[in-house]
């Protein structure tokens, strides 16, 4: 039997469930203050839950590292001692830091970790009734600049040059935990399974039948349909849009996208999905070509053969990278 299940405001997969001598745990929670669902083949239903608790332990030590809502860390830590001194933290926060870096150089700063700054000016938890003033917005941008964010290799520390200033992992973090807890879940000996955190999903294995796991892509506009269905067995997709977190203010919808160099939400797109190898790399470029815009976007993702995007602009228009076709096969092996 075939069911579908909405599992994400993105995306949604199809699982094909047997009654054989594998079991298929799914599970749903809250991590990173944001919609995770769990989805492993194993061998009994003992060993499953004891897994999938394994892999919610793991994206809470991550959380836990890289949070910057949660005051004691790392992050959190950093941000705290803006303009003060560096700050020493571990490997891997230093390491996502500086992928973080890389991504906004390859833009010219349409990706920005330190756009965290904005979330003073935009909130979108419901309690914003009149836009911020452009004094407002231009204070908050004097405090972005990747550049000064100082990486010191030697003694792994972390320094924001600007006091006031602050990194945040939202725009690339969920794609990370999901990419670092299944391979956490692989060296475990799990041979098949789904991370879905929030719209950033990887997938690898095959169904307990040997079929291939099914992905569906929602245009936000026919929601009713589907954008593209991806066939995936090792693989990642992530999708960024304006759709689905947003405020209104005098009838006019602002995404929670914010351009780091404007201060204003991006227009444009309404949703870009992004396929390939590494959940975290596709949470990248789906949040960069969000901010860039189609044309650039387009630029950006045609300079690595990895990975392609599927678009689709604020008029509803669907455009695919000249890649995409190939990568979407690619996700089959």
């Amino acid at each position: 039997m075939e069911i579908l299940k909405k599992i994400l405001p993105f995306i949604v997969f199809v699982a094909l469930i047997y009654a054989n001598a594998q079991t298929v745990g799914v599970r749903d929670t809250i991590l990173m203050g944001s919609k995770f669902k769990i989805t492993l083949v194993d061998k009994d239903s003992i060993s499953t839950e004891k897994n999938i608790n394994k892999a919610i332990d793991e994206i809470i030590r991550i959380e836990k590292l890289i949070s910057d809502w949660k005051p004691d860390s790392q992050v959190s830590q950093v941000n705290q001692n803006a303009g003060i001194k560096p700050i020493k933290v571990d490997k891997e926060v230093f390491e996502l830091t500086k992928r973080a870096i890389y991504f906004s150089e390859i833009t010219n700063g349409g990706f920005d970790i330190s756009f965290a700054a904005m979330d003073k000016i935009w909130k979108f938890d419901g309690s914003i009734e009149i836009l911020p003033t452009q004094e407002e917005i231009n204070k908050a941008i004097a405090k972005i600049g990747y550049k000064n964010i100082v990486l010191d290799e030697k003694n792994s520390t972390i320094f924001l040059k600007l006091s006031g200033m602050k990194i945040g992992f939202g725009s690339i973090g969920k794609g990370y935990a999901a990419q670092k807890t299944r391979n956490f879940m692989q060296n475990l000996g799990i041979e098949a399974g789904i991370i879905d955190a929030s719209g950033d999903m990887t997938t690898w294995g095959n169904q307990p039948d040997n079929s291939l796991w099914k992905i569906g892509i929602i245009n936000p506009f026919k929601r009713y349909k589907t954008a593209d269905i991806l066939t995936m067995k090792n693989g990642a997709v992530t999708t960024s849009g304006d759709y689905e977190k947003f405020i209104l203010i005098d009838g006019k919808r602002y995404s929670h996208i914010i351009n780091p160099k404007t201060g204003y939400p991006v227009t444009g797109l309404t949703s870009v999905t992004v396929i390939g190898p590494d959940a975290e790399m596709c949470n990248g470029y789906s949040t960069s070509i969000m901010v860039l815009g189609k044309e650039k976007g387009l630029e950006l993702i045609h300079k690595n053969p990895d990975y392609g995007a599927m678009l689709i602009t604020d008029s509803g228009k669907i455009i695919r990278s000249k890649n995409y076709k190939k990568i979407k096969q690619s996700l089959k092996k």
